[in-house]
């Protein structure tokens, strides 16, 4: 029995050490949890049988472009054992993680060459398979794959990217650019920033003038008429509901939710343009105003916004909605006399108070509507830059369940808010802006971000739902300048809310990162070396 034993533990070790010898030929990014590496490998040549379980609702069409980009030519079955790639659910929920999956690439007790993936929900399968196409090498014979185990699941639940569609229009074909590398890296929320100052992008179709006007205008060109917009740029910059339709469902293909961010109470001048009695230094002036916050003491004015999100939340079935609520210039409310009169009566100190009062009152509409109220950290009734003319609030506090999402401020506020019992989303804007140059966030900073704050307890620690990353349109007009400061820092953002801050390390993660890189170089997406950035 002894000797047995001393054979098998010898085995063990043989397997162990060739998991380590050979860790290097399995390059997956994010970094998985898991992986054991076997003496082995599947060749597959041809067409190739693959099952899709029926109950976990994967689109085929989107399963073939992915495993076709991988090498394979995939062909349907009907039976699991009869396919050389599975993807199966399992029968009794176990991985205790929505997200989590488990791939078996000729694993030891299969007798079969066989890869299977296993999971308890679809967006586990989804991951699995981003997995299998890192996994692939192609050459004369076929489509290698290596015989391994990798079990995974992410540290975060939230792992975020921003696109500001405002301040310049990208298009639809460029969001779904967007969304496919998004899917590549394991990321889940596409969080949609279209409506702000410069423009309005999204068709309400209650108050047309929002895009008839509103939309007529980005950060190069606010001051044209319609007109000259129209003859300067015939081409349509908002989306149709249609439009917005097709890629919600797009993005939900790849396990992606879709978050709209709707503005309330500044950068709101788009829409203000556009029906100027809503604003609230625009209404006593009798024109647009640049820069005015909506009158939210007026009912009309609140009414108008509830009709907005009655629109907006029929054509986003995530139940979540960004109410923004950063850079209020409070002054418009100051110089209006009703606005102070209401404060007074309704015994709002400040106007940090009026605007958490007015934010409360959304969120309670939104959740009489099923929806969940995300905002900028400003919405907590905090002075976040400190400045000298703002006064935090006293006598208002954010509704419960409110997610907060810190950008700005000492990062004391994020554990203030978790000590409150808000859920954060932390997108740092030292560390996770876009629209910052290289030479202030380069990719090993933007790599080395912990979403979870120094001096956070334990046990708020599952407070942080994780991280964004924002990409803001002001200098992005073409695709160029835009894919330049989204590619290659997408991919240490992706790592950042996929894998635990102990487990990352940049030199293995550039290392890693080597496939993609000749992906996106060959779409373009990238178009220097990667030492540059």
């Amino acid at each position: 029995m002894r000797k047995k034993m001393i054979g098998l533990f010898a085995a063990v070790l043989f397997v162990v050490g060739g998991v380590q010898a050979q860790e290097n030929t399995i390059e997956v990014l994010p970094k998985p949890e898991k992986i054991t590496k076997f003496q082995d490998e599947i060749v597959l040549s041809g067409e190739t049988a693959v099952y899709l379980d029926p109950k976990a609702g994967l689109n085929q069409e989107y399963i073939t472009e992915v495993l076709t980009e991988a090498g394979f030519q995939p062909v349907y079955v009907t039976k699991a054992k009869k396919a050389a790639i599975v993807f199966q659910l399992n029968e009794v929920p176990s991985l205790g993680n929505d997200e989590a999956y488990g791939l078996y690439v000729k694993a030891p007790g299969n007798r079969r060459e066989q890869i299977v993936a296993k999971a308890d929900t679809r967006f586990g399968l989804l991951y699995a398979l981003q997995t299998l196409r890192q996994l692939t090498s192609v050459g004369p014979d076929g489509v290698t794959v290596p015989a391994c185990i990798i079990s995974d699941k992410p540290a975060f639940p939230w792992r975020a990217y921003m696109q500001d569609e405002s301040r310049h229009f990208q298009g639809a074909e460029t969001v779904k650019n967007l969304l496919d590398e998004m899917a590549r890296l394991k990321m889940n929320t596409f969080h949609w920033h279209l409506v702000d100052d410069q423009g309005w992008r999204i068709e309400i179709k209650k108050y047309p003038l929002l895009t008839e006007v509103g939309s007529k205008r980005d950060f190069d060109h606010m001051d044209l008429t319609p007109q000259q917009w129209d003859s300067l740029f015939p081409y349509r910059t908002y989306y149709t509901q249609d439009e917005i339709r097709e890629i919600v469902q797009y993005a939900d293909d790849r396990g992606i939710k879709v978050i709209p961010e709707i503005e309330v109470p500044g950068h709101a001048s788009a829409s203000i343009v556009a029906y100027p009695w809503i604003g609230s230094s625009s209404k006593r002036e009798g024109k647009p105003v640049h820069g005015d916050l909506y009158d939210v003491t007026d009912p009309k004015v609140e009414e108008f916004l509830h009709d907005i999100l009655d629109e907006v939340v029929e054509l986003f079935p995530s139940k979540i909605v960004h109410i923004g609520g950063d850079e209020a210039n409070y002054t418009h409310w100051q110089n209006s006399p009703e606005i102070v009169a209401f404060m007074k009566e309704n015994n709002l100190p400040t106007c940090s108070d009026l605007q958490v009062w007015a934010i409360n009152r959304m969120s309670k509409y939104l959740a009489s509507k099923g929806c969940r109220m995300i905002g900028w950290n400003e919405i907590t009734g905090d002075n976040v830059r400190g400045e000298a003319h703002v006064q935090a609030s006293q006598s208002e506090k954010l509704a419960p369940g409110t997610i907060v999402q810190f950008w700005d401020g000492d990062i004391s506020l994020v554990n203030k808010a978790i000590e409150k019992g808000y859920d954060v989303v932390n997108s740092n804007r030292f560390f996770t802006y876009l629209d910052y140059p290289y030479e202030v966030t380069p990719l090993e900073k933007a790599y080395s971000f912990n979403p979870i704050p120094d001096g956070l307890a334990e046990e708020d620690k599952v407070k942080i739902l994780g991280t964004g990353c924002q990409m803001w349109g002001e200098y992005t007009p073409n695709l160029d300048r835009l894919y330049y400061q989204v590619f290659p820092r997408i991919a240490a953002y992706a790592e950042c809310g996929w894998t635990s801050a102990d487990r990352r390390y940049y030199e293995d993660f550039r290392k890693r990162f080597r496939k993609i890189e000749n992906i996106w170089k060959e779409k373009g997406y990238l178009k220097t070396q990667l030492d540059k950035y």
